[in-house]
């Protein structure tokens, strides 16, 4: 199955002799044009510099940035609505992407913006910045479109780019890897001919490109996250089959979870929910256990940056509540997994704790509980909660005929937890038949 990712442009080049562009207005406008030589690059330079549409980050106006954040599929209201939560604006959704545009910030930065994307995000498992759009049907338009983009303004001279991947839909391109290498070579040779190099060292970080083809329109994204957003920092070891972070995060919100609330997770493995739950309670912003590729940016050894950089980081700090009650528990009957969820946690909560002395408090994250249990052996400890599980399944931890099994003994959580909801993931047509229970809400 393929994803498709549609967006909305800043600015397009859609051939060597027309250029789209968003005037002072911000709003998009074809203008036809006549140029060869040093023309085109008088011309191009005039529209970058009055508009700097390529160079967001000193943007004028904050209504031209297009970032994009790619989800589980299902999941692209929750992520719609936890972008609302942080004052971003959705523009835009399709399967498994939600695309979206950065409210201005206190300091006027776009920068502090796609950093505090990045940072506070849960449920994304990226963030991109889109680069340009462009009417794309043959690999001369892809290459002049590609090298029209002034990279030598994001990248260092020692970079090394990536195009790490293409996905194409009705189009006249089809070869995924044939794209690939003509962008490759069309953003080599702009950075190439603007620092004047015939040869780049590529000793520096690795920044990564992603291309769209949908329609014969060619989405450029460049990665402003570098390793996926699922990986917090605080999970050295997985377990068996662990989910990803994001994941869980969004079956937290899909399940309405209220901090208030109880919750225990039956099957908690390396403890991925009740940590997530327990981030999510205490508001503690999940990228502060890492770094990000946009930190390595051309513009990102500035004094400006550094301080936008410490001010994002010390607002998420501030933000930690510690004033609240949370109950969050897991229990699992391989003592092995427990250990690693145990010490999953308590480096998630110390990268909250060094986050909050940094910022002059001296609170402290109450730790989940986890304990080794069968699901069979434990009863409600409250009247009302919240259980949310990864069962194990056939296809991951055994045969089909033994999960089946297990999902029918699984009736008895229902008995011994009555009045708590239930949440459980599965990719099983048959659980709701073996379990005995109907699910109230419609789900992937």
């Amino acid at each position: 199955m393929i994803d498709f990712l549609f967006l909305y442009p800043v600015w397009s080049v859609t051939a060597p002799d027309r250029v789209n562009c968003v005037p002072g207005t911000g709003k998009f406008a074809w203008t036809p044009v006549k140029f060869s030589g040093s023309s085109k690059k008088t011309l191009l330079s005039m529209i970058t510099e009055k508009s700097t549409l390529h160079f967001p980050f000193k943007c004028y106006n904050q209504n031209m940035i297009t970032l994009a954040a790619p989800c589980a599929i299902g999941a692209e209201k929750v992520l719609a609505n936890e972008l609302r939560h942080l004052a971003f604006t959705p523009v835009g959704q399709a399967p498994g992407r939600v695309t979206f545009s950065p409210e201005k910030s206190s300091d006027g930065s776009v920068f502090s913006e796609m950093y505090r994307a990045n940072l506070c995000l849960r449920t994304a498992d990226r963030v991109y910045l889109q680069l340009a759009s462009f009417h794309c049907e043959t690999f001369d338009e892809l290459f002049e479109g590609v090298k029209s983009i002034p990279w030598q303004d994001y990248f260092k001279k020692d970079v090394r780019v990536i195009v790490d991947k293409v996905r194409i839909h009705s189009s006249k391109l089809s070869s995924e890897h044939s794209v690939q290498g003509v962008a490759h070579k069309a953003i080599y040779d702009r950075l190439g001919a603007a620092w004047r190099m015939s040869i780049l060292p590529e000793t520096g970080d690795e920044m990564s490109v992603r291309i769209y083809i949908e329609n014969n329109t060619a989405v450029i994204l460049l990665d402003l996250s570098g390793k996926p957003l699922h990986r917090r920092g605080y999970r050295t070891a997985g377990g068996e089959a662990p989910i990803r972070e994001t994941l869980a995060a969004s079956l937290l919100q899909l399940m309405n979870w209220r901090r208030k609330q109880p919750l225990h997770d039956l099957f908690c493995g390396s403890g991925t929910i009740p940590i997530e739950a327990v981030l999510f309670a205490h508001n503690i912003a999940p990228g502060l256990g890492r770094s990000f590729s946009l930190e390595n940016l051309a513009i990102s050894d500035t004094d400006s940056i550094q301080k936008a950089i410490r001010a994002e980081r010390t607002a998420a700090a501030e933000a930690i509540r510690t004033d609240c009650i949370v109950r969050v528990t897991g229990s699992d009957i391989a003592e092995t997994v427990l250990v690693s969820a145990r010490a999953n946690a308590e480096r998630a909560c110390a990268i909250a704790g060094r986050a909050l002395q940094d910022a002059g408090r001296d609170d402290r994250i109450p730790r989940p509980d986890f304990a080794r249990a069968s699901f069979e052996e434990l009863a409600a400890p409250y009247t009302e909660g919240v259980i949310i599980s990864n069962p194990p399944y056939g296809e991951r931890l055994g045969d089909k005929e033994e999960a089946l099994k297990l999902y029918e003994s699984m009736r008895i959580i229902s008995v011994n937890f009555p009045g708590w909801d239930l949440g459980f993931i599965t990719s099983n047509e048959e659980f709701e038949t073996f379990f005995g229970k109907k699910r109230l809400k419609s789900g992937n």
